[in-house]
């Protein structure tokens, strides 16, 4: 991949990055946060399962986060844009929608299909 196509990708993997840190961390400071005035028994019930939910958003975010990490490591040692597992070339449609990829979608169809480690 050419210089130009890696700056490309690399502002929008930092892009993201930054918007999901922040994301995150307004998430867990919510879930930090107790609301001592609820009383009622329904009110509590969602106020728990809103923090749930949110935990669990937090989650994926963190993955995601993670992967755009890896994605940017990609980009600095020259890989990006190459499938970790059969090593081809990923499309660049591929990486317009999901830049943080590391699998082309051959081998992404297989990982979801559970026949690829």
């Amino acid at each position: 991949m050419d210089e130009k196509k890696l700056d490309y990708f690399k502002e929008k993997l930092l892009r993201k990055q930054l918007s999901l840190t922040d994301m995150v961390q307004r998430t867990e400071s919510y879930g930090r946060e107790k609301d001592q005035n609820i009383q009622d028994i329904a009110d509590m019930a969602v106020e728990s399962y809103t923090r749930e939910f949110n935990f669990g958003k937090s989650s994926g975010d963190r993955h995601i986060l993670q992967l755009i990490r890896e994605a940017l490591a990609r980009i600095e040692d020259r890989t990006y844009g190459t499938c970790t597992h059969c090593e081809t070339e990923i499309l660049p449609k591929r990486l317009e929608a999901v830049p943080w990829t590391r699998l082309c979608i051959r081998c992404q169809d297989l990982l979801e299909k559970g026949l690829l480690e």
